[in-house]
């Protein structure tokens, strides 16, 4: 595909923004931590979990969280990675917390948000199934919460963006 050349998100984050937030803001690298919704929110899960010793901890409101599985992911990682799923697995936050190992055996924080009325939970997001995963895998700590009527856009977000702040606050001051 014409992109896969130039989108890469995961080391534009990881190589570039990091680096360019650190030294241009009076931030600490000890006390990071990523946050995202819907697609964001699964890169902020999959960021998290490639790169633990990163950051302090990852939240994530509405993520697409399974997308090896969901119609959307299984559509973007065809187009992004070719139809080797073997090779999803590794971009996969689902898939990733299945495997994952905290560094120095520490468990990791996660805090994740969905609405139970977001009409894509059920065919793209696949929230539950990531839940399950980071719940049988003890090096995750993953504090679920599920939001009665709301769905995935901005006044969800609005709503609930403040106990996400909260949450990375626990961890990084």
């Amino acid at each position: 595909p014409p992109w896969n050349g130039n989108y890469r998100m995961y080391s534009y984050v990881t190589k570039e923004v990091l680096p360019a937030v650190t030294e241009n803001f009076n931030v600490s690298e000890e006390k990071r931590a990523l946050s995202g919704h819907s697609m964001g929110g699964h890169g902020s899960l999959m960021i998290f979990l490639r790169n633990p010793q990163m950051f302090k901890c990852a939240t994530a409101l509405a993520p697409i969280s399974n997308p090896s599985h969901g119609l959307w992911g299984m559509k973007a990682f065809t187009n992004y990675l070719g139809t080797d799923q073997d090779l999803w697995s590794q971009w996969d936050a689902t898939e990733l917390a299945k495997q994952f190992n905290p560094p120095e055996g520490k468990p990791v924080n996660i805090l994740v948000c969905q609405g139970d009325s977001d009409k894509f939970l059920e065919k793209e997001l696949l929230t539950q199934n990531f839940v399950d995963a980071a719940k049988a895998n003890p090096g995750l700590n993953v504090d679920y919460r599920v939001r009665e009527g709301y769905d995935h856009f901005y006044p969800y977000i609005a709503t609930f963006l403040e106990e996400h702040f909260d949450f990375v606050a626990k961890f990084i001051c």
